[in-house]
């Protein structure tokens, strides 16, 4: 299959004011990545705000507007997915992600300050390693999951074929069980916030209930042998440590969203972002403080301490998918780097989530 480019953005300019939740998630990750790409390596709140202002950032710099590693990879994912036949397995999804990932390793353009997990594994990959031996074993880097937000936006596909693409993803590169289960939880946030059935606000106890009926399956169609480690006597013992620390993670999220905070930075309830889980909470967190104002929540992910750019394409992923495409600035739609592919992705997938 094979995605057409030519007057993609013409369609998206068309079609603001309609939800169009797939557009407006990559969208929207892409533009939180952009905009908060500046501030990724500064750890000092302070800093941002003396730059930028308490609301961080106004607008992505630059035409285009360049984003980073993140958005690169959510588009591998995205492409090696409408590049495969349903019916979706892990055999049939190995090759189309490993061509992907390889593909934006080699690329001159993957020069964004990657993350050392995705370039190692890649590289195994490259080499030909079986996906198990290739992958970082006790790495759950937030990497495994700022690039699963297309696995959500997959229409018609069923919620046990949905975690399976989206733990196998993450497996490919990031071994830990953590990896797996916070990147099943984010693919769940958007397919739950796109589908828009119920109340955003309502979403952590959506989270928490399925965390919970997940925490003892080993998907084995999908993981094979991944789960043998030193230690460890079960699959059901290996994925319950991943689903026990996400769980742990929604419980800050609660405690944070019980007494909402606008003025702090948001890192400081629910950790800064360079691992999966706090990735996941911490944008999550910063678009439920601003449910109904997408652009503040992409703001407000920039005045962050940790990795701020993972923060944001998420924040922006979230609040995208529940709010359509219509949350974004049409110009800043325009500027943004690979608008084009995005374009594509959107309009693919726009109108099948229901």
């Amino acid at each position: 299959m094979c995605l057409r480019y030519t007057n993609n953005m013409k369609n998206i300019s068309r079609s603001f004011g309609e939800k169009r939740a797939a557009s407006g998630c990559l969208f929207g990750l892409a533009l939180g990545d952009a905009l908060a790409a500046p501030v990724e390596f500064i750890r000092d709140t302070r800093h941002i705000v003396a730059v930028y202002g308490p609301s961080g950032p106004a607008a992505p710099e630059g035409n285009p507007a360049l984003v980073t590693d993140d958005t690169q990879m959510a588009l591998a994912v995205g492409e090696a997915l409408v590049t495969t036949q349903p019916p979706f397995t892990a055999a049939a999804l190995e090759g189309p992600l490993r061509e992907a990932f390889v593909a934006w390793l080699i690329h001159p353009d993957n020069n964004r300050a990657p993350g050392n997990t995705c370039l190692m594994a890649c590289r195994n990959l490259q080499r030909g390693q079986v996906w198990q031996q290739a992958t970082v074993p006790g790495s759950k880097g937030c990497g495994a999951n700022m690039r699963v937000a297309p696995v959500g936006l997959l229409p018609r596909t069923d919620p046990e074929t949905r975690a399976g693409i989206a733990q196998f993803q993450a497996a490919l590169t990031h071994g830990h069980p953590t990896a797996l289960a916070a990147s099943d939880l984010t693919a769940f946030a958007i397919t739950d916030l796109a589908r828009g059935d119920e109340p955003a606000a309502a979403l952590p106890s959506r989270l928490r209930a399925y965390a919970e009926s997940q925490r003892e399956i080993y998907r084995e169609e999908w993981l094979g042998s991944l789960w043998q480690r030193p230690g460890l006597t079960s699959p059901r013992d290996f994925i319950a440590r991943g689903w026990e620390e996400c769980l742990e993670t929604l419980d800050r999220l609660d405690a944070a969203l019980s007494h909402p905070d606008r003025d702090t930075d948001p890192c400081l309830a629910t950790g800064e972002g360079w691992i999966a889980e706090e990735a996941f909470a911490t944008g999550l967190l910063c678009f439920l403080l601003y449910p109904d104002d997408p652009v503040a929540a992409l703001r407000h992910a920039t005045v962050t301490s940790g990795d701020s750019d993972s923060i944001a394409c998420l924040a922006g992923a979230f609040a995208g998918a529940h709010h359509g495409v219509s949350a974004w600035p049409e110009e800043w739609c325009e500027r943004i780097e690979y608008r084009e592919r995005l374009a594509a992705l959107g309009t693919h997938w726009d109108g099948g989530l229901g």
